[in-house]
């Protein structure tokens, strides 16, 4: 009779195992992360600590009531400031224009900057330094040099445009452009966009360079369209190039102050936020109400900031590929 020897217990569960691969990749996100916060630490401590004392000093002056040339007189009125600013429609009408003009340029700019990089992604490699070198010249001119220019390209005695274009509907010898509301906007508008429109080329010509040739190829062997590859394969891999190009032109708009200083200074209708502030602290020499004023613009600029990352709701460690 032969011995029947009992089976070897199986061995326990270990349950769900991670992939080796999703680790590695986790791990290398994390240790991406931690190099970046080493490089740039230094860096965001010392901004932190230059930009951390006018902001609180602002908001400090915000809570007194008193003129630059009578600082004896100075009172402590908590946030009535705040109160006398948001019941102004001088400040409603400033924020109204900021944004009407910060809308129109990062649209505009979006769509134009898109075209050029394109433009640039597309062409000869022999043509991409001189397009690159083209492009960037208005961007390279110093924005209260970029003013003048074209406040007299524009002006009725001195600017040439009246001349120039007076077959165009709408267009006389005789147009007074800094004279009315619209015209004003619309000049002031052009030449931002004219300026600052090569910054967000550069911006998306990056995100472009970042999307996968096999992609679109394989889209247009699929029978997709020009405008279906733009749509389904080259705008989703962008979305955070566009985000950090809307981002930071916005905030860059929305603070908006040479152009309107020097062709208008606020006249007609055309005061920002910024030249508000100016003339209330400045001109006025209202130190507790510019400051309010200055305190309500950063909150603004902190809001756009909040509504741009959660509306494209970009995670940079899925657009390389990577999982936290």
């Amino acid at each position: 009779m032969t011995a029947q020897t009992a089976p070897a217990p199986a061995p326990p569960d270990p349950g769900p195992q991670r992939p080796r691969r999703t680790a590695v990749r986790s791990d290398r996100a994390r240790a991406e992360r931690r190099l970046g916060w080493y490089l740039a630490g230094p860096a965001f401590v010392v901004m932190l600590a230059v930009t951390a004392y006018p902001i609180l000093q602002a908001f400090y002056e915000s809570l007194f009531s008193f003129r630059l040339t009578a600082p004896e007189d100075r009172k402590f009125v908590g946030l009535e400031n705040y109160a006398v600013v948001l019941t102004d429609w001088v400040f409603w009408r400033a924020l109204l224009v900021t944004v009407l003009i910060t809308v129109i340029t990062v649209v505009v700019e979006l769509v134009l900057g898109f075209a050029l990089a394109l433009v640039m992604h597309r062409a000869a490699r022999q043509l991409r330094g001189l397009l690159r070198t083209a492009i960037l010249v208005p961007y390279g001119i110093i924005t209260v040099v970029s003013a003048f220019a074209w406040f007299y390209a524009f002006d009725i005695n001195s600017g040439f445009i009246n001349q120039w274009f007076d077959w165009v509907p709408g267009i006389s010898p005789d147009l007074n452009w800094f004279a009315g509301t619209g015209t004003s906007l619309f000049v002031i508008i052009a030449s931002e966009i004219w300026k600052t429109t090569p910054f967000i080329s550069l911006l998306l010509l990056a995100g472009l360079a970042q999307v996968p040739g096999d992609l679109e190829e394989a889209a247009r062997v699929d029978g997709a369209t020009g405008w279906q590859v733009l749509q389904r394969v080259v705008l989703p891999n962008m979305k955070a190039a566009i985000m950090v190009a809307v981002l930071f032109r916005a905030l860059d708009a929305f603070r908006i102050f040479d152009n309107v200083f020097i062709m208008t200074n606020g006249a007609y209708n055309t005061e920002v936020l910024s030249l508000l502030a100016y003339k209330t602290s400045i001109v006025r020499l209202e130190i507790g109400l510019g400051s309010a004023i200055s305190v309500l613009l950063f909150l603004c600029v902190i809001l756009i900031c909040f509504v741009a990352v959660k509306l494209f709701k970009v995670d940079l460690a899925s657009s390389r590929g990577e999982k936290s």
